[in-house]
This record gives C-alpha cells, sequence and structure tokens, in this order.
C-alpha cells in the first residue's frame, strides 16, 4: 500500500472531508473501507442506537485484520522494515522484523496456539515486556480468531487475576522476566501467583527474555523456543488466516472504571481496523518510508493502536522500545531518534515533563534533524511542556499533534492534523472527520456557540468506539450512555474558545489520570482498605508536575498512627502495589479522624479535592455534612 487516497492534504480537503462526515457518515466510511482488503463486502455500513446501546459498522462484511496488515503488504513492502525494536540496554542489539519475516513469525505462533488448542473465540492473557514477541503473539491470536486481552507488565498478581477470571482466559502469554529501565521485573512468578485464583487457564506459554531462575509446572507450563520448534518440525506450515465477521470481537483490553472491578473494554475487528489505519495515516499525516516512534506500552491502548494495528494496516514502519526514557540517562530518546532516523515521536507529556527537568544537557548535540512530526498522548500536554517539545525537540519546524481520545474510542478523536489543521498549545483543537463532539450541562442540554465550557458528549458513533464492556452490557450502557439521552458521555469536562477549538479540562467522575493511566478512585480506595489497620479512605486527584496528576489519599486508621506514620503509609502503599501495581500508589497520605460526608453517607469528593488542590478559601457550603468540624481539622493535616 504505497498511497493512502483518504489521506487529507490541505485545510480545505479537512473541512470537505469534515462536512461530508456528517451529511453522510455511511457513504464516508464506506468510501474509507474499499481501501481494505474483505473477503466478502459489507451489506450494511451503520445500524446503530445509543439507548441499548446496540452499534454495528460493516455488518457482513467478513475479513481479518492480520491479513491488513501481513499479507497484503508481501508483494510490494515484503523486505520494508515493519518493526524495528529498540532494546532496554543500549549496549544489546536491535532487531528489524520486515514484514516478510513479521508474517513468517506470526503464522510459526499462530500454530503454536493452535497446537495447544486455541481456538476461535478463546480468551488470550497476554503478559510480556515490550519485546517483538509481544507484536507476534498478539497478531497471533487475531489471525487465528482468538481474543486477545494484553496486561501490562506492571500490574499486580491480583490485578492480573482479576482480567483472567473476568475474562475466563484459557492460555497465558508471558515471559520469564522483563526489562525495565533498571528493573527487571519476573513477570513468570507474578503469573504463578495470579493464576493461583484462575482455574480456567490450562496452558502458559512462557518466553525467554531475562534468563531469571522460574518454576515450570509439569502440564501446564510450555516454552515458547520448544514450541516454536514443534511446528519447524512440521515444515513450518502457513496459517491462513481464520475468516471473521466485521464485528466479531478482536481484543479485550480493561480500563479503570469509578466502581472497584475494571471493566472490558470490547473492540471489534473491522471498525477498529478501518479507524486506527485512517486516524493513524491522517493524523500523522504518515508517507511511506517514515519511521514511526510511540513510546507508549502496548499494554494501553495507545499501544494496539498506534505500535500495531494503525501502522502495520497502513504499511509504516514502526519502532518499538522495551526500556524507558531516562535510562541509562535522560537523552535515550534523543539517541533512538537518531539511531534509526525517526520521523514521527508520539510520546506522553508525563515522559516531556519529565525530561524537562533533566535541562537540555541531554538534548544538546542530539541530531533530531529527521523528525518532522511530533504527538502527545494521555492527557492534556500543558503549555511548558508543549513549548518545550516545540523548541527544543521539533526545533521550531514539526507540528504537535496534541491528541484527545481515549481506550474506549479506540483512536484519535479530536486533534491537530499534522501541519494540517491549526494548533493552539494545550487545546485538542477540532475534531477528526467522522467525530462529531458536544458540549452539554449537567442535565444534559445541548451548550450552542463559542467560548463555552461543558461535559463533553460525542452524538455520533464512529467505526472505532467500544462495543460492549465484556460480560456486562449494562455496565456499558450505564457508564457511557445512560448519562445523557442518545449519547456517548466521554467523562471530560471540556472548553470551546471562541475560535471553535476544543480544550479538555480534566475528568468530571471519579476516575484520575495519572501520568496518562486513568485509575478509578474506587479501585485505589479498595486498595487502601485491604490494608489490616485502615478503617476507611477516600482518594482525590491533585496537580503533580510530572504526572499531570498525583493520588491523594485520606486515610482512617483504627489507631492512632502518629507514632509510626511513615512506616505505616509505607505499608499501604506496598499495599496498593500489591493489589494493583506500583502505577496506582498514592503521592500522599494524610490520616485523618474523619471524612466529610452527607446525612446520607455520601462522602463529599469535591471539598477533599479542593483541600488537595490547596483551594482552601473556597470550599462551597459545609452546612450540609454529618460533621462540619472534620473539614477544618482536615485543612490544618493538609500535606
Amino acid at each position: 500500500m504505497a498511497s493512502y487516497p483518504y489521506q487529507i492534504k490541505n485545510f480545505e480537503e479537512y473541512q470537505q472531508a469534515y462536512n461530508q462526515s456528517v451529511v453522510d457518515p455511511e457513504g464516508f466510511w464506506g468510501n474509507v473501507a474499499e481501501h481494505f482488503l474483505w473477503r466478502k463486502k459489507w451489506d450494511k455500513v451503520l445500524e446503530w442506537n445509543f439507548k441499548d446501546p446496540d452499534i454495528k459498522w460493516f455488518q457482513g462484511g467478513k475479513m481479518n485484520i492480520t491479513e491488513n496488515c501481513l499479507d497484503r503488504h508481501l508483494a510490494t513492502l515484503g523486505n520494508t522494515p515493519a518493526i524495528i525494536w529498540e532494546p532496554n540496554d543500549p549496549e544489546e542489539r536491535h532487531r528489524i522484523l520486515t514484514y516478510r519475516e513479521l508474517y513468517n513469525k506470526v503464522c510459526q505462533f499462530a500454530n503454536v496456539l493452535k497446537n495447544n488448542g486455541v481456538k476461535k473465540g478463546d480468551r488470550i492473557c497476554i503478559y510480556m515486556g515490550m519485546i517483538p514477541e509481544l507484536a507476534i503473539a498478539v497478531l497471533a491470536c487475531a489471525r487465528i480468531g482468538a481474543i486477545h486481552s494484553v496486561v501490562f507488565g506492571g500490574f499486580s498478581a491480583q490485578s492480573i487475576a482479576d482480567r483472567i477470571q473476568d475474562a475466563q482466559c484459557n492460555l497465558v502469554i508471558t515471559c520469564d522476566g522483563a526489562f525495565r529501565g533498571n528493573k527487571d521485573i519476573p513477570l513468570k512468578s507474578v503469573i504463578d501467583d495470579a493464576l493461583m485464583a484462575c482455574p480456567s487457564v490450562k496452558k502458559v506459554i512462557v518466553c525467554t527474555r531475562t534468563r531469571t531462575p522460574i518454576s515450570m509446572l509439569k502440564g501446564r507450563d510450555v516454552w515458547w523456543e520448544d514450541e516454536i520448534k514443534q511446528v519447524e518440525t512440521m515444515g513450518n506450515p502457513p496459517c491462513s488466516a481464520e475468516e471473521m465477521d466485521a464485528e466479531d470481537m478482536l481484543f479485550i483490553l480493561y480500563t479503570s472504571g469509578s466502581t472497584g472491578k475494571p471493566k472490558g473494554v470490547v473492540h471489534t475487528c473491522g471498525g477498529f481496523m478501518v479507524y486506527t489505519n485512517y486516524t493513524f495515516v491522517n493524523t500523522f499525516q504518515y508517507k511511506p518510508g517514515e519511521v514511526f516512534f510511540c513510546t507508549a506500552d502496548i499494554g494501553w491502548i495507545t499501544g494496539h493502536s498506534y505500535i500495531l494495528y494503525g501502522p502495520l494496516s497502513a504499511g509504516a514502519t514502526t519502532l518499538l522500545f522495551e526500556g524507558v526514557p531516562t535510562w541509562p540517562d535522560a537523552g535515550r530518546l534523543w539517541d533512538i531518534t537518531d539511531k534509526f532516523r525517526v520521523t514521527t515521536l508520539y510520546t506522553a507529556p508525563t515522559a516531556i515533563r519529565s525530561l524537562m527537568g533533566f535541562g537540555l544537557g541531554p538534548v544538546n548535540h542530539k541530531d533530531l534533524s529527521s523528525l518532522k512530526k511530533l504527538g502527545s498522548v494521555g492527557e492534556p500536554i500543558n503549555e511548558e511542556a508543549w513549548h518545550w517539545f516545540k523548541d527544543h525537540i521539533g526545533k521550531g519546524k514539526c507540528p504537535i499533534a496534541d491528541t484527545w481520545w481515549q481506550t474506549e474510542t479506540g483512536g484519535h478523536m479530536i486533534t491537530p492534523i499534522a501541519g494540517i489543521t491549526p494548533e493552539k498549545p494545550g487545546y485538542a483543537t477540532l475534531p477528526l472527520p467522522g467525530v462529531q463532539p458536544i458540549l452539554v450541562d449537567e442535565n444534559g442540554k445541548e451548550i450552542q456557540g463559542n467560548g463555552v465550557n461543558g461535559n463533553l458528549c460525542i452524538k455520533f458513533p464512529w467505526p472505532g468506539m467500544l462495543r460492549t464492556t465484556y460480560g456486562d452490557h449494562e455496565r456499558c450502557r450505564k457508564t457511557y450512555f445512560a448519562t445523557y439521552e442518545n449519547l456517548y458521555f466521554t467523562g471530560d469536562g471540556c472548553m470551546r474558545d471562541e475560535d471553535g477549538y476544543y480544550r479538555i479540562t480534566g475528568r468530571v467522575d471519579d476516575v484520575l489520570n495519572v501520568s496518562g493511566h486513568r485509575i478509578g478512585t474506587a479501585e485505589v480506595e479498595n486498595a487502601i482498605n485491604m490494608h489490616a489497620g485502615v478503617v476507611e479512605s477516600a482518594v482525590v486527584g491533585y496537580p503533580h508536575d510530572i504526572k499531570g496528576q498525583g493520588i491523594y489519599a485520606y486515610v482512617i486508621c483504627d489507631t492512632n498512627p502518629s507514632k509510626d506514620a511513615e512506616l505505616t503509609k509505607k505499608d499501604i502503599i506496598q499495599t496498593v502495589s500489591r493489589i494493583i501495581g506500583p502505577i496506582a500508589k498514592p503521592d500522599k497520605i494524610q490520616f485523618v479522624s474523619g471524612l466529610p460526608k452527607t446525612r446520607s453517607g455520601k462522602i463529599m469528593r469535591r471539598i477533599l479535592r479542593k483541600i488537595a488542590e490547596n483551594e482552601l478559601d473556597n470550599l462551597g457550603d459545609t452546612s450540609t455534612l454529618l460533621d462540619p468540624a472534620v473539614v477544618d481539622e482536615i485543612k490544618r493535616g493538609r500535606l
């Protein structure tokens, strides 16, 4: 695929495409979808209602996403790099897989899965470090119609067990361990702990990476390398792609909810393929031969959409990085950019702010001349970080796509198109074609015009959107479609300025955005409350210089912890790390004797949030609280 007929080339084309997508969405998306490989064309582009909700795109269409990511490129791009892998240790050799090599390895591992009894519709949990085998495992699942559930390699055994139990996975793919910065992560032993509570899992395939000693259970655990050898002795037969319906499930990805239990967001084959490809090609203005570097982990949606499926379906070269931006020093991303002549760098504001803290020493004398486009993802980028990124990394010549989207949306929704549509620091700016945002007030009434604030909703379906939450459709309906009638509610507050540009102002529900990762307050509270000495807790977010949002926990203990306060805090942090993972550990823990509650027992998080943000003069009415005096005590003890 050498060119993209649906790629927008100037602002006028953007306006035309946007108008067409609103006036005739089915014609618009049907036209985009024509450019993919279908075994059978769809009967109907779209059928939908947001009430149930029930959304179907390209109904009756038959395809397989891996034929679009691999097979169709072999004739023209067989020898072109598909994946460049840069290891954690800069001294270790990098690896390059061409499209033909990747195709062969995916077929090989797909046969391994079949040999281990995997069939279409089975759920497979993948818990690995950022190595090429992770990409191979994901694509091999999709090849045979198995549903992958990738779990980020920093989650705890309890978090993995929750996800495996929810999806009833019957096979796990993992590694002996993973390298990340100066850490060795014992992936297999975490899986062993998780599986004590997961009788559905019959097989574990273990890939060698760190050579950490691990226990292998007879009859359950097998080595990746041994399984590959078996396929090789069979003469490496090709693995034909399973025919999938456009609306068949492609993957489940768990995201934090505002209740304690993570929810499995479900994406389907046809719509996700069309949408990730369209947004990748347009937002980043991808040109054949460019090197695209997204620093995310495949355990998050950004990795699914913009390391794997979006770039590979477009025949792009995508760079996979095992390590972290600050190890062995803060020049690592710039070294990689220089080494592989990276054209587009897509990273998170947290990473940018962290690198800013090291000054310009690590950037100076690095050749970043290959960069043409920059991207930001995970949370709104603050203006200072935006300018630093633009001036010092893009040398003033690279447009920045500050992309707003979610796990549930599958791909970019509101973002500048690199070099085509206007950009404004701190703003996601304009919606992509096919995306119809509106702002509503508390009662769901649309707020018209510009220079306004409201809750951000989407009023019409787009192909990449979630279809359900796995095994619990009612939860999907309640979370996204029940707040406002006939609208998808994003959970974000938003401002539309005088020019009609959108600026995301933050979550309006009980979900925190920490370093671009969404974490439910209820999930963290549940984990804190599991600590033996804790009676009750309340968690809120507060502004954090590096992470964007930090986690501030107010905790009531059964005895006065003042004597061993620091020890108790460490124990609580350890508990949260063990139950959820280190990404969810509180930054601040304040011990309190009570929490501000209404007479019906509801915790007034609004007040706690204001105290955490140090807005002590702006707490609003506290007279309706059961015990207003508790607020003064909390204010005095603020950290």
